[in-house]
């Protein structure tokens, strides 16, 4: 079963989609890892349990803290996003194409899991097999989360929506049959357009898919409409996760909150906040109108 609640982290990496100013804020205070356990330990004091954590270049650090101190974080659960499409555009851009897939396959790895890895995918990185290839990123990005209750791996929307855009069918059902055998977890989707991913996700024989998309009142990110939206969160069955749903600031939390579980069908709900009255007061109101 799903976390109601599920603590976001785009304010940790400076992303504001409504205003770079406050971007730029909020990378400027985010800047150690200090400032950003503080404020996850704030919602964990606050009682929520689920934290998503996309795979950039300070989840290891994070998720290594989390290691460490396990007896204190021992309920705790993360939802993965993956892959951080930033984080490998940046390195081809610096290092070219072999050089980035060198220091990802490489980094931090002995000698016994280079070999396993490339035993399984290296060679076919050449021979264009994109399904090993997606089964290698995957085991390289969770990597990070070795050793952590992970509940749900998601695929991020800047892939999932490019997939989708060609219609891959088969990348989308190797993804999930992936995700279920070699982790024993649920595969999700994230996408700015959640009424088509799931009509084709169910088209795809993947059986009550869990898809995660912007759903807010103000109609933000949520494409092609929000009427749209609402048909299919009354007529098909999956299990959507509403983000965004303060439309960055556009919508107050009451009004926001209220939107969002008038709709019954929304399994869970992902939020982020820098502050504890801004983290409680989420958090209850998503408790008082569930």
């Amino acid at each position: 079963m799903l976390d109601r609640i599920i603590f976001g982290d785009n304010q940790f990496f400076g992303i504001n989609h409504m205003s770079e100013e406050k971007a730029q804020a909020l990378s400027e205070k985010f800047r150690d890892l200090k400032a950003i356990i503080d404020v996850m330990d704030i919602a964990y004091d606050c009682g929520i349990r689920a934290f998503m954590l996309n795979t950039n270049e300070r989840a290891m650090e994070i998720c290594d803290y989390f290691r460490k101190n396990s007896e204190r974080y021992a309920d705790i659960r993360f939802y993965p996003s993956m892959p951080y499409a930033h984080k490998y555009a940046t390195a081809v851009a610096e290092k070219g194409i072999f050089g980035a897939l060198k220091d990802t396959i490489l980094a931090d790895s002995s000698a016994g899991s280079v070999f396993s890895m490339l035993t399984k995918g290296g060679a076919t990185l050449f021979d264009k097999d994109m399904i090993r290839v997606m089964e290698l990123l995957v085991d390289i990005e969770m990597k990070i989360f070795r050793d952590l209750n992970v509940k749900v791996i998601f695929l991020q929307n800047i892939v999932t929506d490019l997939l989708l855009g060609f219609g891959v069918k088969d990348i989308f059902v190797a993804f999930a049959d992936y995700i279920k055998e070699k982790y024993n977890v649920e595969p999700g989707f994230v996408s700015m357009n959640m009424p088509k991913l799931a009509e084709f996700l169910i088209d795809c024989g993947i059986e009550n898919p869990i898809v995660c998309s912007a759903i807010n009142k103000a109609g933000y990110f949520m494409n092609p409409n929000i009427e749209a939206y609402e048909k299919i969160l009354e007529e098909m069955s999956f299990q959507p996760i509403a983000m965004s749903i303060l439309a960055s600031g556009a919508v107050k939390p009451r009004e926001a909150v209220e939107y969002v579980c008038s709709h019954s069908a929304i399994r869970s709900i992902v939020f982020g906040a820098s502050s504890r009255p801004h983290i409680l007061e989420t958090k209850e109101l998503i408790e008082e109108y569930s």
